[in-house]
């Protein structure tokens, strides 16, 4: 019987223990996992800052290309008004040749002109009209005033002719000097115009750079959480399986304790039998003592213990019918047990073992993509839908009252992951055990 508690006791200590150990687990999972979403979530930001940061600077790269573009077309308009600049500069040389010609023949004419109407006043000494006066008929009359006027007309048209030329020239120079004037404006403008798209993307450029940098700060920021979030499923992963040896080892040592238990519950039932044999043996032998006497002394004690006999047996089988009736109100209450247990089992299907529980639901941090189908091409829908390696899809699991179907993986045998309609929910679900029954 002192065995029987003491095998209790160490039983109780051991469930307690091992209990407490599996709370530590439990409670280290449910941070680890707290850790591993935290850094999902950072994660996430990172990337859509990195998104953005790549938006940014694609846009500032076609911005960059349409400068540069830009510049190329001010950059062959300039070359083109530089050929036309210089064009002109020629032309404008040219012209001013021509004018200094056409000016130095426009004087000459003049001075000719001056000098024979000189000749004419100082050599004849008489003027044009004592000349046509001093004719001495009509016809040199006539040929006179013919030369006359040849003369003066010849002069007036090279007079009129070089003032013309030089007018014409000058006109042309006017016009040189204009486009040439335009020239240079548009020189000027392109020029100013090429600087400006040239400061626009050399900024462009150093825009461009530091959202380089900040797109490699993040992507190591990524890679870092990325590590984390891997370690914390690594970490996970070794709890969850350490979780379940521990819950194992509690199971092993519970059974170990009910076995030596009964052990010693029969080591007890052993003894009272083999006293009550030595007690059945030493009451045969002061019997047998008395009847050796009772023979010596006469007949009469004889008759006694014969009655004495009598009473032996008659306590023999009292005895044994106290026994044979406790052995089968033993063997009554095992039946009953087995039978309630049965009748547990049928009532609410196969009995898998005491579960560890999770919960997940149809985002990008919990699937790395949104909005997928499970993974036996179902919608995932909540209050149906857990995820468990280990048993065929659409299999019906019985866990605290409901009835949930194996529509999904991830998660290993032994730990059911419950589909939730928000992350919120999900992260609310925390960590939890449950006992899980296969209803089919």
């Amino acid at each position: 019987m002192k065995k029987k508690v003491f095998s209790l006791l160490l039983a109780g200590m051991l469930t307690f223990s091992m209990g407490t150990t599996a709370y530590a687990t439990e409670d280290a999972i449910a941070d680890m996992q707290a850790q591993k979403q935290q850094a999902e979530a950072g994660l996430a930001q990172t990337q859509a800052n990195i998104d953005s940061l790549q938006s940014k600077k694609q846009e500032l790269e076609n911005y960059l290309s349409d400068l540069n573009t830009q510049y190329e077309d001010l950059t062959n308009a300039i070359s083109e008004l530089s050929i036309q600049a210089g064009e002109k500069e020629n032309e404008l040389k040219q012209l001013h040749t021509e004018l200094k010609k056409a000016k130095k023949a426009l004087n000459k004419q003049y001075d000719d002109m001056k000098l024979r109407i000189q000749y004419m006043y100082e050599n004849g000494g008489t003027s044009a009209l004592e000349t046509l006066l001093s004719s001495k008929d009509l016809s040199e009359f006539l040929n006179n005033a013919e030369s006359v006027a040849k003369i003066s007309q010849y002069d007036r048209t090279m007079l009129e002719k070089c003032e013309n030329l030089q007018n014409t020239i000058k006109d042309q120079e006017t016009t040189a000097e204009e486009e040439k004037a335009a020239i240079d404006q548009l020189l000027e403008e392109r020029a100013a115009k090429q600087q400006e798209v040239q400061n626009l993307a050399a900024s462009t450029s150093d825009n461009i750079s530091s959202y380089v940098s900040q797109i490699s700060a993040s992507q190591e920021e990524a890679a870092a959480l990325t590590a984390e979030i891997n370690n914390a499923d690594n970490s996970i992963a070794q709890l969850v399986q350490q979780a379940e040896e521990e819950k194992a080892a509690r199971e092993a040592a519970q059974a170990q304790a009910e076995a030596e238990a009964a052990a010693a519950q029969e080591q007890d039932a052993e003894e009272s039998s083999d006293d009550y044999e030595e007690d059945t043996d030493s009451y045969e032998e002061d019997s047998s003592d008395s009847q050796d006497s009772s023979e010596t002394e006469g007949s009469e004690d004889t008759s006694e213990d014969s009655g004495d006999s009598d009473d032996e047996d008659t306590y023999e089988e009292n005895d044994a019918d106290f026994y044979e009736g406790d052995s089968d109100s033993n063997e009554s209450e095992d039946t009953s047990d087995s039978q309630a247990s049965s009748d547990i089992s049928s009532g609410q299907g196969k009995y898998l073992g005491n579960f560890t529980l999770t919960a997940y639901c149809n985002c990008a941090q919990c699937c790395g993509t949104a909005g997928n189908l499970t993974a036996s091409g179902t919608v995932p829908t909540a209050g149906r839908t857990v995820a468990m390696a280990g048993v065929p899809f659409g299999t019906q699991l019985l866990i605290n009252g409901n009835v949930y179907t194996v529509e999904d993986l991830g998660t290993p045998y032994g730990h059911v992951d419950i589909y939730c309609d928000s992350h919120s929910e999900a992260l609310s679900f925390g960590l939890q055990s449950a006992e899980v029954y296969q209803l089919n």
